[in-house]
């Protein structure tokens, strides 16, 4: 007679929302897929003119990095862990307090504008990439 023991892998469970109205009230648990390891809480700033656009995201995540990054219109915290729906709190908001640190962002037309870096953003960035076939640029702070 011999027994037989199957362990199972723990899947980590987040917290899941998509608040469009700078809220994230209707946050749900969800188990992530396997690959994911992390939880993240997003909250990102549109600043248009006098005009801002606050969206909060959660959800599990494959690879994170806690931090805030700065691209000029667009201005984003994000907050990691990884244990079981440890993102229940929103990402803080993004610090208005410039810290002397100025980089260069693109606004479409160019990308040699610059930027104040604010908070923690120590470092200035540039990613490249595509998207829909077009090629993207990504230039701003970083911390």
């Amino acid at each position: 007679m011999s027994l037989c023991f199957i362990a199972k892998g723990h899947s980590l469970s987040c917290y899941e929302c998509m608040g469009l109205t700078g809220s994230c009230a209707d946050q749900k648990v969800k188990t992530c897929p396997s690959g994911s390891s992390m939880c993240m809480s997003s909250t990102a700033v549109t600043q248009v003119g006098d005009s801002s656009t606050k969206v909060k995201i959660k959800d599990c995540a494959a690879d994170c990095v806690s931090g805030s990054m700065n691209i000029g219109i667009v201005k984003t915290s994000l907050v990691c862990c990884n244990t079981d729906q440890c993102n229940v709190q929103d990402a803080p908001d993004t610090s208005n307090n410039p810290n002397g640190n100025k980089c260069y962002y693109c606004d479409g037309q160019s990308c040699s504008n610059t930027v104040s870096c604010s908070g923690s953003e120590d470092r200035c960035f540039k990613a490249t990439g595509s998207f829909g076939g077009q090629s993207l640029v990504l230039k701003g702070c970083l911390s």
